[in-house]
C-alpha cells in the first residue's frame, strides 16, 4: 500500500510540474471512470515492472511495450494520458482524489480475491 501511495505522490508531482497550468479541458477528456481503469492497470504494470526490477530482470523493454500495450487497449496515447492527469491535478483536484480512491479501493478488492 505505501507503494501506492508512493506512486499517486509521484504522478501528481509529475502532473504538477508543468509551467503552465492548463485550465481547459484536453482535446480528449477522459471520464472519472476511465481515469480509474487506466489508472488502475497503471498500477499493476507498475507493480510487475517493481516485480520483475526486484528479481534482477531487465525491465525497460517490458515497460515499453506493457504501456504502448495498455494504453493502446484503451485508444488512447502516453500523452493523452498524462494531460488527463495534469487536467484533474491542476483544474479538478477533487475529482483526482476520488480517483486515486477508487483505484486503491478495485486494487484493494484485487488483491483479496
Amino acid at each position: 500500500m505505501k507503494k501506492l501511495v508512493l506512486v499517486i505522490i509521484s504522478l501528481l508531482f509529475l502532473a504538477s510540474c508543468s509551467s503552465e497550468k492548463k485550465k481547459q479541458a484536453p482535446e480528449v477528456l477522459l471520464s472519472e471512470e476511465q481515469m480509474v481503469d487506466v489508472m488502475t492497470d497503471v498500477q499493476i504494470m507498475e507493480g510487475i515492472v517493481s516485480y520483475k526490477r526486484n528479481s534482477n530482470q531487465k525491465t525497460a523493454y517490458l515497460k515499453t511495450i506493457g504501456y504502448d500495450t495498455l494504453f493502446s487497449h484503451y485508444g488512447i496515447t502516453d500523452s493523452i494520458f498524462e494531460e488527463n492527469l495534469r487536467y484533474y491535478n491542476d483544474v479538478d483536484p477533487q475529482t483526482l482524489i476520488r480517483i486515486m480512491d477508487s483505484v486503491e479501493v478495485r486494487l484493494g478488492r484485487m488483491k483479496n480475491q
